[in-house]
């Protein structure tokens, strides 16, 4: 069983970083996603009556995800094969691998973190103004998902692709139905 033990560390160790910046990044996709589920049922009009209180749910879910994506990127600085400065996963554009992926997953991380912490600043900045900013945390959210699709090693695997769908599809019915809704009312009562 020891001997087990250290060939799979020693196999696991010069991918560690890798492997580690992989799952962050997958329960950060997976995370983000739930939780852009129970803010739009939070705040989009999209259930009748009596409904639980996802606020502190969709608050743990928010902060989980942002603590994966610090991992995700912090993680690649010990990546043998990358080699990425701190610039490299902090600033849009800087790095050479695959520059449009890796900046959209940048910029979504930087919004999101300035977004999900604008939660903390509500008083101060105003609850509609804040409310109004905290609808750009799709755009920060569908930026994620498109870095997840279109950058790594797991992006076109079958059971990647499956997985996102699983996670993604609930979140952007919700968020299509919460932006067609809107629409739909101002014309029944244009008609009524």
């Amino acid at each position: 069983m020891l001997t087990q033990t250290a060939n799979l560390a020693t196999a696991v160790g010069p991918h560690l970083f890798w492997i580690t910046s992989r799952a962050a990044g997958i329960a950060a996709l997976l995370l983000s996603s739930v939780s852009v589920c129970a803010g739009l049922l939070i705040g989009g009009g999209l259930t009748k009556g009596r409904r639980p209180d996802l606020r502190v749910t969709h608050e743990a879910l928010s902060l989980a995800t942002l603590l994966a994506l610090a991992v995700h990127g912090l993680t690649l600085l010990g990546d043998g094969y990358l080699h990425p400065s701190l610039g490299d996963v902090a600033v849009p554009l800087l790095s050479g691998y695959e520059t449009l992926w890796t900046s959209m997953g940048i910029v979504a991380f930087w919004a999101l973190l300035i977004l999900g912490g604008s939660f903390y600043a509500r008083t101060r900045i105003g609850v509609q103004r804040w409310r109004k900013l905290h609808r750009f945390t799709a755009l920060a959210w569908i930026l994620g998902v498109a870095h997840s699709l279109g950058e790594g090693t797991d992006a076109g695997q079958s059971w990647f692709l499956a997985m996102t769908a699983i996670a993604v599809l609930p979140a952007l019915g919700l968020l299509v139905v919460r932006h067609l809704r809107p629409a739909v009312t101002a014309r029944a009562g244009v008609a009524s």
